[in-house]
């Protein structure tokens, strides 16, 4: 969501004028840190809420819109954060609101980035408290810190949580995202390490102002056990640590923590390990990255859609480069299939499976015996996949999402006349079925949820049908309807720092790599080919750089969401578990998107 897009008439830069006498002297810089610390109340802030802020009225809770409409108010205040998004959501699926600025993973941009962090422990003072922080860094911070810094903010990190609470574990070592109690606490870490920050400021409720580094916070708050966490422990492997602050306030010590905000930007003068891992994930080139992930997947070889994604785009990378060696490993894990040792299809044929078959379309364009051998194959799954028991409904088909590239993609690689008709007709009744009028498709009938991976399948499904389709193909026009509404709404839903969601139009889904290496690849194609317009292309390059963040230097992958079926409700897709770690799935598509990245340049 943009940040112009909210509500702006509930604060307007009027809001230092609200401010007690002593806290716009501290503000302003006429007081010292000693004094600030003993000021009256903060009283700075948008009355969103019936009457002025109290430090007594939750500043939201399920269901209450108030936070909202203030961090959209503040977000329409001149400068950076200008977008509310979600870092998160709570088991009840209440969004774990943020305010953010769009250059996490931006290598050109050279400003140092403060992370602020309230309400890890469901008290809504320190939410106040981060608020007012927030609006004092839009409107008052002395011009060198604007110019020097941006932020993002989390400030209600545990909504709805209340009285004592198990200790909080960070780094969290468990499953990424579906913990069945607290996964706020992965959700935080996470959003907070891929802020990519230089200092993180974790703000708790108490009674009196006190400020202590993380190294020495206390881990039985879990302010403290973040803080401590993320300065001690660095983050999750290949990302260092990042110089952290627990404070501790009431509803008056918000001077104070201005005034601490003001003395430690004026200090911290360089880039967060944390952050420079980040940047060098980022400035990697595409081929490079093509190189290391066809040389590392598939680390498991048969015949399915998720080896042959990685086969197909190797033998890409040997054209691109020159270097036959690619094709010979290629030619060398698929020669069972080609000498006929294993069957291309079992006992029970689906599409998963069968478009493994897309790398012999590709092996069929080579001369020798091996084309020939491959031209077989490809031209029996073809068949397989244009078997219909009506017009569009395939014989072999799930009616899922998926089968819009898994049933199709081997017909539009093959360039099979018959099969790219069959092709078509799939295409263009699961769109009738699952495209939503705002664009994006629901998995499956019985699946009513805008799942990433679903989402990103229909597009890539869309994009090689499309290259593969003659241009005065009769249905050419209305398949490229359908690509375009997907591509507006996919750009409408990507979040602040480029990525795209497990659920895609639910902002605090986890941002997820698959669906992000799916969608820009569609989106990069479409540029290439003319079917969308230059303005794209940004949206293309956000997404890649939020893509290479999520891909650690030794090629192992952050949050790709494992294999998933259909599922009734929200509620399955987001308890769909993130893997960390080496990932066939998401290497070979990721290593699709490099190479269409480096065509797009």
């Amino acid at each position: 969501m943009r940040a112009s897009d909210g509500n702006a008439a509930a604060c307007g830069n009027d809001g230092p004028a609200r401010w007690s006498p002593s806290t716009r002297a501290a503000v302003a810089g006429r007081a010292t840190l000693a004094t600030v610390a003993k000021v009256a109340t903060l009283t700075a802030g948008c009355t969103v809420l019936s009457g002025a802020w109290t430090g007594s009225v939750a500043i939201a809770q399920p269901g209450d819109d108030a936070l909202r409409t203030e961090l959209s108010a503040l977000a329409a205040l001149a400068g950076e954060p200008r977008f509310v998004s979600a870092g998160g959501v709570t088991r009840d699926e209440t969004p774990l609101l943020t305010l953010e600025n769009g250059a996490s993973f931006d290598p050109e941009d050279t400003h140092r980035r403060l992370v602020l962090v309230g309400g890890l422990d469901g008290d809504t003072r320190s939410t106040r408290i981060v608020l007012d922080a927030v609006r004092w860094f839009k409107t008052s911070a002395p011009d060198n810190a604007r110019a020097s810094w941006t932020l993002s903010a989390l400030p209600l990190a545990h909504p709805g949580r209340t009285g004592p609470q198990p200790p909080h574990r960070f780094p969290p070592v468990e499953g990424f995202f579906d913990a069945p109690d607290r996964p706020e606490i992965h959700y935080t870490w996470r959003w907070v390490t891929y802020q990519a920050p230089d200092l993180v400021v974790v703000v708790s409720a108490g009674n009196g102002f006190r400020a202590r580094p993380g190294a020495e916070a206390d881990e039985a708050r879990p302010g403290g056990a973040l803080a401590r966490a993320l300065a001690v422990r660095g983050t999750e492997s290949g990302l260092g640590p990042v110089e952290t602050i627990h404070v501790t306030a009431s509803e008056s010590d918000g001077a104070a923590v201005i005034g601490l905000l003001r003395d430690r930007l004026a200090q911290v003068a360089r880039q967060s390990p944390l952050h420079e891992a980040i940047t060098e994930r980022v400035t990697r080139d595409p081929l490079p990255i093509a190189r290391l992930f066809a040389q590392r997947y598939p680390g498991s070889v048969g015949m399915s859609y998720i080896p042959a994604v990685a086969w197909v785009h190797t033998l890409k990378l040997a054209d691109v480069t020159g270097d036959a060696s690619w094709r010979d490993k290629v030619l060398g894990q698929v020669r069972p299939w080609l000498r006929g040792e294993q069957p291309l299809v079992g006992e029970t044929v689906r599409f998963a499976s069968l478009a493994g078959a897309m790398v012999f379309a590709e092996i069929a364009k080579l001369a020798g015996d091996d084309g020939e051998a491959a031209s077989r194959l490809a031209d029996a799954a073809v068949a397989l996949g244009a078997a219909e028991t009506s017009p569009g409904v395939p014989e072999h088909g799930s009616g899922w999402t998926d089968d819009m590239f898994l049933g199709t993609v081997v017909a539009a690689r093959a360039l099979d006349a018959a099969g790219l008709a069959a092709a078509t007709r799939l295409i263009t009744n699961y769109a009738r079925r699952l495209q939503q009028p705002g664009g994006v498709f629901h998995h499956a009938p019985d699946a009513p949820v805008a799942w990433g991976r679903g989402n990103g399948f229909a597009a890539l499904g869309l994009a090689e049908v499309l290259t593969g389709l003659p241009d005065d193909h009769p249905d050419r026009r209305a398949l490229l309807d359908i690509y375009r509404r997907q591509m507006v709404a996919m750009r409408r839903y990507q979040a602040p720092d480029g990525m795209w969601s497990q659920v895609v139009d639910m902002p605090g889904s986890y941002r997820e790599a698959s669906v992000t290496a799916l969608t820009l690849t569609a989106m990069a194609r479409g540029i290439r080919h003319g079917w969308l317009d230059p303005s794209y292309r940004p949206v293309v390059e956000r997404a890649w750089r939020a893509l290479l963040a999520h891909v650690r230097i030794d090629g192992t992958l952050v949050d790709v969401c494992i294999s998933t079926g259909a599922g009734p409700t929200r509620r399955y897709y987001l308890d769909r578990t993130a893997v960390n770690g080496a990932d066939d799935r998401g290497g070979a598509l990721i290593l699709g998107a490099a190479l269409e990245v480096h065509a797009l340049d």
